[in-house]
Parts: structure tokens; sequence; C-alpha cells
């Protein structure tokens, strides 16, 4: 651990300052050359996935009510709708039609990427008793990360004029490539659709039959079927059947979170909604986080999470060729200051 301008104490199992003290990246930092090399290594028939759900899935809000399915609208040009529009109308010369448009998109909706100002936490950096609200690497609310509203003392008031993440956006993901080797481990192949909360036995049980290996700088995407359930449900998606579906991590068991923090995995992938069980399972004490999974890699390791990924059909093809490695290619938007990105990831086999 090394000193760092920020804070004085780090949360307990965080490996805030071991990249640096101003170190924005976390663990991708291991997504080395070398790591890289590997990862083109495992391409051996050139097939290729699209690991992206179509970004109007989910449909509706079901799933989270502050967020909607993208909206598209044309651009307009000099007062008219720009599709199909024929630029004779601007110089009787010219022959072609054009369309241009635009998107009122949430980041968050569909596969997307969780950046490190998507989830901070309360911690005493400074060991006067007095908790801050921080992100990844004592990065500070309100100052690095600013808001229309203020919240940091518990009241709220007028935040900065200039919102969005000055650091931890996800832009620095994006800038970092995020290409390297993918690893997958399928829990739908064991359990199906069953509602399980998975456990590190359960992670360990899959990870021996299957004979799947991860090491430090891989990024582990983790199969549920919960991919293909929301296809199934043609953009209506029902909280009954999907609260009750398919696989999700258990964030409140130690040994897993443990297992993160030892693995050296860079980054987690899932095709489900948050990766971990939401809600998850009460905590211990008083005060405890709603998703300890999220608050344990985005707050604590610097681990990025991918949500709703279409993992299924690599998958099944991983598994009819007694495979679990490939080329993962899955760079978020480069849009300075998000807290969040769509992406259209691609695997190669």
């Amino acid at each position: 651990m090394t000193s760092n301008p920020r804070w004085k104490h780090r949360p307990p199992g965080s490996n805030w300052g071991d990249f640096g003290p101003d170190d924005e990246l976390g663990r991708i930092n291991l997504i080395t050359p070398e790591k890289v090399r590997q990862g083109v290594a495992e391409v051996i028939t050139g097939q290729t996935f699209c690991l992206s759900l179509p970004l109007d899935y989910p449909g509706g809000n079901a799933l989270n009510a502050r967020r909607h399915p993208p909206k598209l609208m044309p651009t307009v040009r000099e007062g008219r709708v720009a599709f199909n529009l024929p630029k004779r109308l601007f110089d009787p010369r010219h022959t072609e039609i054009s369309s241009d448009d635009a998107v009122l998109l949430h980041l968050q909706y569909s596969t997307q990427w969780d950046a490190f100002a998507h989830v901070g936490g309360l911690f005493d950096v400074d060991g006067d008793g007095v908790e801050e609200a921080v992100y990844y690497n004592g990065f500070r609310a309100g100052e690095d990360i600013i808001g229309p509203v203020d919240y940091r003392d518990g009241q709220e008031r007028p935040g900065g004029e200039h919102i969005g993440a000055k650091k931890l956006g996800i832009e620095t993901m994006a800038a970092a490539c995020v290409q390297g080797r993918g690893v997958m481990i399928d829990c739908y192949a064991h359990w199906g659709r069953e509602r399980r909360l998975v456990n590190y036995d359960d992670l360990m049980y899959m990870m021996e039959v299957d004979k799947v290996v991860v090491e430090p700088g891989d990024m582990l995407c983790i199969r549920t079927g919960f991919d293909r359930l929301l296809l199934e449900m043609g953009g209506n998606p029902d909280r009954s059947v999907t609260d009750r579906s398919c696989a999700v991590l258990d964030g409140r068991d130690e040994r897993l979170l443990q297992w993160i923090t030892d693995s050296g995995v860079s980054v987690i992938i899932s095709d489900n909604f948050a990766v971990e069980a939401f809600p998850s399972r009460d905590g211990c004490g008083h005060q405890f986080a709603q998703s300890p999974l999220h608050e344990h890699c985005l707050f604590k390791l610097g681990v990025h999470l991918g949500e709703m990924f279409l993992l299924s059909d690599l998958a099944d093809w991983l598994r009819a060729n007694q495979r679990s490695r490939f080329l993962l290619t899955a760079p978020p938007l480069r849009l300075p200051g998000a807290v969040g990105s769509p992406t259209t990831a691609v695997a190669t086999v």
C-alpha cells in the first residue's frame, strides 16, 4: 500500500493505492500485453460471437424503474426531418437521399459495463471519525464525481455546475481497450434455470467438474441462462418469473468475495441483471451494503462489472468443444464523465 493524498486509511480488503495513487483502471491493469497474447492464442477457428443483447432489451422498465429503453429520433436539417430526405430540396443538382438520427439512451439499460463511479461507499478515509462519500482509490463525491445535487452531508443541496465523473468515468476503461482472455463458468449447464445463490463451494465445484482454470488478468464470464430468458420474453419481462429464475452470485458469501480478491480476475461479466442477487440477503449488524459484490468489486478492488451480456450461444459452443477460454473484446463507449456504458462485445474462438 502506497501513501495517497486523498486518504490515510483504505477500506479493509481493498487494494487502493496498489496500482498507484491516482489509478483509475483498477484490475484492468492486469490485462497486460502478455494477457492479450494469451487471449489471441485461444483463437483457433476464427468464429465470432456477438455478446450483446439488442439495446432495446430487456424491454420496458420492469427490471429497473428508472431505466428506460432507448428512444430513436431523427435529426432536423433546416426545419426538415432528416429521414429519407432528398438533398435536391437544398440543391436541385444533388441526387442522394439521406437519414440522420439521434438517441436518448440510458447507459445501463441493456448489455453494459459499470464504471467505478457507479458505486462508492461511506468510509472514514481521513481517520477523523467522520465518514466521507468516496469511490475507488479514494476519489470523492462532490469533487471528483459531481451530480446536480450534493448529498455528502446527508442534506440535499445544489451540486456542481459541470456534472459527471471527472475521475473514474467509463472513458478511462474504454481507452484501455478491454481485450484479452475470457474464461467461461457455466452455471446453466449445472442447474438450468433454477434460482440458486451461487457461493464459493458452488463455484469451486463447477470449476473442478468443468476443468476451468482462472488466472490473474482473465476476464471472468458467468453464464446463467438469464439472457435467453429475456429474449424469450420478447421485450416484456415478467418480474414474477425473472426474480425466481437462474443462478446469481451470493454477494454475502465472504469466501466467494475472498476468492474474487485472490483470483486476480480483471473483470466479472454475467448474462443476468446485477451479477449478484439483488436484493441480496440481509447482512450482519445495523449497517451493510445493499449490493455487497458491487461494493467489493467496484468500490474496494477496482473490478469492473458487466451485466446482461449475451453469453449462452458462446457458452454452448465452448461446452460442445470442451473449451472454456476465448478471446474477448468488450470496450465501452468512450463517453467522458459517464458512470456506465453499453458495449457491443465480441468473443472469438
